[in-house]
């Protein structure tokens, strides 16, 4: 059928967001992991939840628009199978992320680790600070306009 979802060539962007959208369910997450363990009917599919037949073929149709399942046609039978390899643009996406934020996270924690006094350092003795802004004109006059203004 050349006017439906299925049929349709998405760009990878619209794919990606069709996906997550699908995934946003958690019963079609279910059906996903049900299928993960082996092809299944409609009927096999909807047998532990407390939906209709017809609730689990919408939820079997947003799936296979999202590409994320495909069905075939074994006589009377009409499986449902996961499409695994739907399933790896969505790890690369989420992959991609998580290791910006790990390479952000790596870029504080050097930050702090550079800022952090050394062992033998004493940031709590008040003389050795205030020594060390008297050397400072310029940062002793600042403290001295904070301490005025609170």
């Amino acid at each position: 059928m050349p006017g439906t979802i299925a049929a349709a060539v998405l760009d990878p962007e619209d794919q990606l967001n069709r996906a997550f959208m699908a995934l946003a369910d958690p019963v079609r997450r279910k059906i996903l992991a049900r299928l993960a363990l082996g092809d299944a009917t409609v009927n096999e599919i909807a047998q532990p939840f407390a939906v209709t037949l017809q609730a689990i073929s919408k939820h079997l149709q947003v799936l296979e628009g999202a590409g994320l399942i495909t069905r075939s046609r074994e006589a009377q039978r009409r499986p449902c199978h996961l499409n695994t390899t739907a399933l790896g643009p969505l790890a690369e996406w989420i992959e991609n992320y998580r290791l910006q934020a790990e390479e952000r996270f790596a870029r504080l924690d050097e930050l702090l680790a550079s800022e952090t006094p050394s062992a033998g350092e004493d940031t709590a003795d008040p003389v050795k600070k205030g020594t060390a802004d008297k050397d400072n004109p310029e940062k002793e006059k600042n403290n001295e306009h904070q301490h005025n203004n609170h």
